[in-house]
């Protein structure tokens, strides 16, 4: 499974929605894809269902709520391919859509942040240090306008602070990487028809995907710590 010259992709929650788009398009840029999926049934159906039109995807379990689960992955990818090229953080979940910050449960806020920011973190401190042994890596975690600052309002505060966490330790990561060949940005892919955004969303799951596929295939001389949408600089 050794794979020495080929770049090598890993994309979290992949099994559905923007993450299997994003493989879907990975694979078909020659990059050996790792589709990642918490349940092992469906993650094993979404690869084959890429697999079984051409793609060069592999399957894994990988729940980012559980740090076992993550060492149990990064020695997967470390001893079959030694090597990771391009990280893409998209495990998520949205499960206090409309919930006021006044009457949000403080388990329904944690589990938030346990998958959305805390997730996210662990997979990049996993894998960052691989990424530097290298001197190559491209970071890209799934965030939303929703995490903006600027543009926050009422309700759906866990789901908004997780993102928001999500978009500070990215410029924090990217400052302290900046000597190296590592970039690491953050990105909303807008209102996507998917599971999550419901079938009246305005994106398509490709367009969802595009920034994510772009900023993941940086040159040396692309940006770094910034937040994006539609391949353009969004506000904080």
């Amino acid at each position: 499974m050794e794979s020495e010259n080929r770049v090598v992709a890993v994309v979290t929650g992949a099994n559905r929605g923007i993450g299997f788009e994003v493989c879907r398009q990975l694979s078909q840029l020659n990059i050996t894809t790792i589709l990642t999926s918490r349940d092992e049934d469906k993650g094993k159906r979404a690869a084959d269902d890429l697999k079984s039109s051409g793609a060069e995807v592999i399957f894994h379990q990988l729940d980012v709520a559980d740090p076992a689960s993550i060492n149990r992955f990064k020695e997967f990818v470390s001893d079959n391919f030694k090597r990771c090229d391009i990280l893409v953080n998209n495990a998520g979940v949205f499960i206090d859509r409309g919930v006021s910050i006044l009457e949000l449960p403080e388990e329904m806020l944690m589990e938030t942040l346990e998958i959305n920011f805390l997730g996210a973190l662990r997979m990049c401190q996993a894998f960052l240090p691989m990424m530097q042994d290298q001197g190559y890596g491209r970071v890209v975690n799934v965030s939303s306008s929703m995490g903006s600052i600027s543009r926050m309002g009422a309700a759906s505060a866990a789901y908004k602070l997780s993102k928001l966490l999500v978009n500070g330790m990215t410029r924090i990561i990217s400052a302290e990487v900046k000597q190296e060949n590592i970039k690491i940005n953050t990105m909303s892919p807008g209102w996507v028809r998917s599971d999550m955004g419901g079938p009246n969303a305005l994106k398509t799951l490709a367009e969802g995907a595009d920034t994510i596929i772009w900023l993941a295939t940086l040159p040396e001389n692309g940006s770094s710590g910034g937040f994006f949408e539609e391949r353009s600089k969004a506000s904080w």
